[in-house]
């Protein structure tokens, strides 16, 4: 037996597989090293750092001792009425760290200020290390988190939640997700987040969406920290606008504070509508995301639209409602340059309310790619600049795609069309230039090839464009045929309402317009 106790000065060099088995250069200098006879497997315990980890975490492997056999080593507790066990756990728990990556500081710093990993059974920490890497938290992001949060190797909380997630979810909620919450989240603030969970659940989120939801929130701030009755005053409070719905299209409601962010920015959308709840419902079912801005953000754009396009409370709650990203677009880079292009086109306060309501996506449009394009094509055709008439067509094209603009008009002019047609067509029915290229060259086949009428008549009737094929134009085609032949109004017979269509003796036809 060697038998020999070495200095806590002692060099890790001196033995040379300590160098290989720990990353250090040096003993802690609370412990000192003991060798003598006795087998230690090194490879079997810490083989499995360096496999892939299993999909959930097995059984706790019992312990087994840490070094090669044919050399023996304690690293020994300076305590003095230490056991030889609890030495000899000791010396594994530390080496076992110094295989994770920990360095010597490091490791010191933990087991120092730790009295409850120090006494910990090597088992419990093993097997806490095995799911922490069998959801993905593993090398550097796995001795940040135990070094930050060394208590969740330790504490018994942490047990029901790896066995709620594990378990109940199926192992389903994020490796980043789980990482933030042991990251942030002291311990004891797991308890209870199974019965939160439930709470979600009972409320009315569908079990397939609930996955979903926690990999989405933050979890420390909309379950962990939060009490469940917080968590249920804000679905109850949710309710009058969608609730559940609500929740499920922007699960990030969750983690705003019912008191300070949620009220307040309900309560500035309530006064701006005049307390009708329904149409805020509209708004946040559009967009639930509107409540990620501050009450003060809100009223800072409402008074933009008060003060600069000239707009009244009740006309920018309406421009809300068609468009609630006005809160998104910047006042200074959006707002303020479209409106006041428009005023440059001669448009007043009432015309500016029309145009915001009717194509309000004009206000979030790039200006580069998509509004510059756009007037270029219009200008193209004859339309002139600042005037009403090319406002009016610009907000017409707002909800095509400038490629589609362009194959409308490519389309228009290989049937024999000029510019000047289509700047006739355009402000008789300015719809024209949005309509899908494919469905108006199926149309335009249609009148020349079944109808057998001439393509000029779109001169006279653009809107004949506007209308469903299927179920609008042949169908009645079809019907009148039989009665008139091929020559009737394109007008007449379009226009006319279903009711009278159907009076004059034949099968009424649903009215779909496009």
């Amino acid at each position: 037996m060697v038998g020999l106790l070495a200095s806590s000065k002692t060099p890790c060099h001196s033995f040379p597989f300590l160098e290989s088995l720990l990353p250090y250069k040096q003993i802690n200098s609370r412990f000192s090293i003991s060798i003598y006879s006795s087998a230690f497997h090194h490879k079997e315990c810490f083989s499995f750092l360096n496999n892939k980890a299993p999909k959930f975490p097995p059984k706790p492997i019992s312990r087994q001792a840490c070094f090669q056999s044919g050399e023996r080593v304690l690293i020994k507790c300076s305590c003095v009425n230490s056991s030889l066990s609890s030495q000899t756990e000791m010396g594994m728990l530390f080496s076992f760290f110094g295989v994770l990556g920990l360095d010597e500081a490091e490791i010191e710093v933990l087991l120092d200020k730790n009295s409850a990993l120090m006494s910990a059974s090597l088992d419990l920490v093993r097997a806490r290390i095995l799911f922490f890497q069998s959801v993905g938290i593993d090398g550097f992001p796995l001795c940040l988190l135990i070094t930050k949060r060394p208590n969740v190797l330790t504490a018994e909380e942490v047990d029901h939640f790896i066995s709620f997630v594990v378990d109940d979810l199926e192992g389903k909620i994020e490796a980043s997700q789980l990482e933030r919450v042991f990251t942030t989240v002291e311990p004891r603030f797991l308890a209870g987040f199974d019965q939160k969970v439930k709470l979600l659940l009972e409320r009315g989120v569908p079990e397939e969406k609930i996955v979903h939801i926690l990999n989405t929130v933050n979890l420390s701030k909309a379950l962990c920290t939060r009490p469940a009755e917080e968590i249920d005053r804000t679905i109850t409070f949710l309710s009058r606008f969608g609730g559940i719905d609500l929740i499920v299209k922007r699960p990030k409601l969750l983690n705003y504070d019912m008191e300070s962010q949620l009220i307040p920015r309900v309560g500035f959308l309530m006064k701006l509508g005049r307390g009708d709840e329904d149409a805020i419902g509209t708004v946040l079912t559009k967009l639930p995301a509107v409540l990620n801005y501050s009450a003060e953000h809100m009223k800072n754009h409402a008074e933009f639209l008060r003060s600069f396009a000239g707009l009244n409370d009740e006309e920018i709650f309406k421009v809300v409602v068609a468009y609630p990203n006005v809160f998104s677009a910047s006042r200074d880079r959006k707002l303020y340059p479209r409106i006041q292009f428009l005023k440059e086109c001669g448009l007043d306060s009432e015309d500016l309310f029309r145009f915001l309501t009717k194509a309000p996506l004009f206000l979030g449009h790039s200006f580069d790619d998509n509004i510059a394009h756009k007037l270029v094509y219009l200008i193209k055709i004859g339309y002139r600049y600042r005037t009403k008439d090319l406002a009016v067509a610009m907000g017409s094209v707002t909800r095509t795609s400038c490629q589609n603009m362009q194959k409308v008009l490519g389309l228009f002019l290989s049937y024999g069309f000029s510019y000047e047609d289509l700047l006739a067509m355009s402000k008789k029915h300015p719809q024209i230039l949005q309509y899908n290229c494919v469905s108006l060259e199926k149309k335009m086949e249609y009148l020349i090839g079944e109808m057998g009428r001439e393509i000029e008549e779109l001169l006279a009737f653009p809107a004949f464009l506007g209308y469903k094929l299927d179920d609008r134009i042949k169908a009645r085609y079809e019907s009148r045929r039989k009665i008139l032949g091929g020559g009737m109004s394109l007008n007449k017979l379009l226009t006319v309402s279903s009711e009278r269509f159907s009076q004059r003796g034949e099968t009424p036809v649903h009215v779909i317009e496009e």
